[in-house]
């Protein structure tokens, strides 16, 4: 039998530590919710921006598509009201599986939840540390010393708190191109006698060149899935908090990107706290910048927007050494981050670029996918209570191969197209009582309709020009009336059905007193354990203006009647609790690891099936460390990859009163690092 662990007690939303809410997102949850506008959450009403050729193509009967059969829903005008979601493969559930049995893919003994200092992988899987916080990656880059650390040191080796990965492909024997994103610093398990209220130059800088990105070539061992770095290689490569970055696309220039230092508005320093992103068909990465806001202090009313920048001195201080972090001296530089950085893995020299036609707020994510005529969709989640779910339209087509023209072509693809905003309706309103009960037709889903932002220099926001709606993405998104949502963090696009998978991680404020109550897409008041929302598009046309949606996973402890796993039956599924990272495997199944998981156990990794008889079968597939977060999944066919991001990140932990001994022991630092897990006998995970 299952063994649930006894439950967490924490004033932090999500079951974080003090010490997590502090460095990571400056302790966003004990702030008031940055989203205090009045419009509709759940309403039925069409937002009048619409075209009236948007109105007229939401309201037709329309066909959803998908690789798993083709359905029909009907959408009924004007009210956007859908069909259930067809079910992507046969609804119908066999008797539950257990042991390694499971869907392809996923044919492994779920591991139990725990509270080990360790990454915890199912019998007969084994694993490697592949690289570690302050590894050298660059030529001349010095080995760890964290007694010794330097800034120009850290500048060449691999980054802190390890967030999103990439693996692509690379044409040397046994060879791939790993880019992992640094999210952000905490001084406290950096420095031996932090001094909080007085850090030094050095630190500082240290800690600048500790954010930022990583570029890493990995070597595989042929009769295993252990990767190791290979250091000093040409495509190796570090961006940190002070490098150089361009921004591109319709707002690029703007009177509000403009500060003392880059008059032009198209020259940008740095890139903070990247948290997931995605890997682009023409070869290259999205970064998201999500909380942005913590790094610049002194921020009003008139600099801030509803980004929630800090009204006073911020946690790290680096106010003191550079002016740009000082709202109230270049009150345009916060504008200049919280935006998708796209990044040439295979061109050391080029300059990454912030493209701002995708809009700026606390992006979790970017996952594209194409439209059948090559032009590139890209889907974001706004990681904050009660903000949105966008997605941009490119009105470019990619060019296939890596010729130089193709590669020059598709850079300038995310600069050119439409930002949208999602509207959802439940069907069932009248049947959601904010406790997590179904509604009387079985599922909490509905209708959508993708409403439009600004094109180029078009804004279709009133009161709003272009520039305004990209740089104040949010205050777009409040006028015209887009769906509130249960912090929208990581989207992912089904490779195989083209349904797409948005994580929303949990949201303690739904329900409290002047706050939105519960709706059909976010079904629970208090809701400490978050869902996952699946959404196919009309026609299965990216591009399309309306979708229909349901509720895949409602998350928690299955012995929870508030709980729901896609209908299958939940006597062996494994308990979860606040998905953040998604992604797909090579046989269809969604992979998802948890962030602040609220059920006892430590965070891990699940893999669960989408399609067929055993469609919503939730398994565990490992556990982190103490205080660490999952993150940055990727699943290969022969290996699984996660960054183990702030192992030890506990109340009252230092670097002198380590909480972890993870990944090196006792007496050795704890170190942010990035693990690889494979199967003893080489074989390929979960067949």
């Amino acid at each position: 039998m299952r063994r649930i662990l006894p439950l967490l007690s924490s004033n932090h939303a999500g079951g974080r530590s003090a010490l997590t809410c502090r460095y990571r997102c400056g302790d966003a949850c004990f702030h008031e919710v940055p989203n205090t506008s009045g419009n509709e959450y759940a309403g039925d009403v069409i937002a009048a921006t619409l075209s009236r050729r948007s109105m007229m193509r939401t309201a037709a009967v329309v066909t959803v598509a998908t690789a798993a059969g083709g359905a029909v829903m009907a959408q009924n005008a004007p009210s956007a009201q859908a069909a259930a979601l067809p079910a992507a493969g046969d609804a119908r559930h066999g008797g539950p599986g257990g042991g390694a049995d499971g869907a392809r893919g996923l044919r492994f003994s779920p591991v139990e939840p725990n509270t080990a200092d360790k990454v915890t992988v199912p019998a007969g899987y084994t694993q490697n540390v592949v690289i570690r916080w302050g590894e050298p990656i660059l030529r001349g880059a010095p080995a760890f010393d964290a007694d010794r650390q330097t800034a120009k040191a850290q500048a060449g080796q691999f980054g802190y708190n390890n967030d999103f990965l990439s693996l692509l492909p690379l044409r040397e024997h046994g060879r791939q191109v790993l880019v992992a994103n640094h999210e952000y610093t905490d001084e406290v398990l950096m420095f031996k006698g932090y001094d909080a209220a007085n850090p030094t130059r050095e630190q500082v800088e240290i800690a600048w060149a500790a954010h930022g990105l990583s570029v890493v070539v990995v070597q595989e061992e042929r009769k295993s899935g252990r990767l190791t770095p290979v250091s000093r290689h040409w495509l190796n490569r570090r961006l940190t908090a002070t490098s150089e970055f361009r921004l591109t696309g319709p707002a690029a220039g703007s009177a509000l990107l403009r500060t003392s230092a880059d008059p032009t508005g198209t020259k940008v320093l740095g890139t903070l706290n990247n948290c997931a992103g995605g890997t682009t068909p023409w070869g290259t990465t999205l970064h998201g910048e999500e909380n942005f806001n913590q790094y610049f202090a002194n921020g009003t009313s008139a600099t801030d927007k509803r980004y929630g920048l800090t009204a006073g001195a911020t946690e790290r201080k680096w106010e003191r050494f550079d002016k740009r972090f000082d709202a109230a001296q270049e009150p345009n530089e916060s504008h200049r981050f919280g935006w998708v950085v796209e990044l040439d893995p295979y061109d050391p020299d080029s300059t990454p670029r912030k493209r701002t036609a995708l809009g700026r707020f606390k992006h979790e994510a970017a996952q594209p996918r194409l439209t059948r005529d090559g032009r590139p969709v890209v889907y974001m989640g706004d990681d904050e209570r009660f903000d949105y779910f966008y997605k941009f339209v490119s009105s470019k087509r990619m060019k296939k191969g890596d010729s130089r023209a193709a590669r020059e072509h598709n850079l300038t693809l995310l600069d050119e197209g439409t930002l949208y905003v999602a509207k959802l309706t439940g069907d069932s309103p009248q049947d959601v009582d904010g406790t997590g009960k179904l509604p009387n037709d079985g599922e909490f889903d509905g209708s959508g309709v993708w409403i439009p932002l600004a094109t180029g220099d078009v804004s279709h926001v009133p009161g709003m020009t272009a520039e305004e709606v990209y740089v104040f993405t949010r205050l777009a998104g409040d006028k015209v009336g887009a769906t509130k949502m249960d912090r929208p963090e990581d989207v992912e696009p089904s490779p195989r059905t083209g349904r797409v998978y948005v994580a929303l991680t949990n949201n303690t404020d739904r329900g409290k007193a002047g706050k939105p109550g519960a709706d059909e897409a976010n079904p629970r008041n208090l809701n400490k354990h978050g869902q996952i929302l699946e959404l196919a598009e009309h026609w299965d046309d990216p591009s399309a203006d309306g979708f229909a949606w349901r509720l895949f996973l409602v998350a928690g402890d299955p012995e929870d009647p508030a709980t729901y796993f896609a209908g299958y039956p939940k006597e062996t599924v494994s308990p979860i609790s606040c998905p953040d990272n998604v992604a797909f495997d090579p046989h269809g199944n969604l992979w998802i690891s948890t962030d602040g998981a609220q059920l006892g156990s430590h965070d891990g990794l699940f893999g669960v099936a989408t399609t067929g008889e055993r469609r919503g079968e939730l398994k565990q597939f490992l556990t982190v460390p103490k205080g660490a977060e999952t993150c940055g999944p990727i699943i290969q066919d022969r290996r699984v990859l996660v960054a183990v991001q702030h192992p030890g990140e506990v109340d009252g932990a230092t670097v002198e009163k380590p909480a972890s001994e993870w990944p090196d022991g006792p007496g050795r630092l704890v170190r942010p690092s990035v693990v690889a897990v494979y199967r003893k006998d080489g074989r390929d995970i979960g067949v």
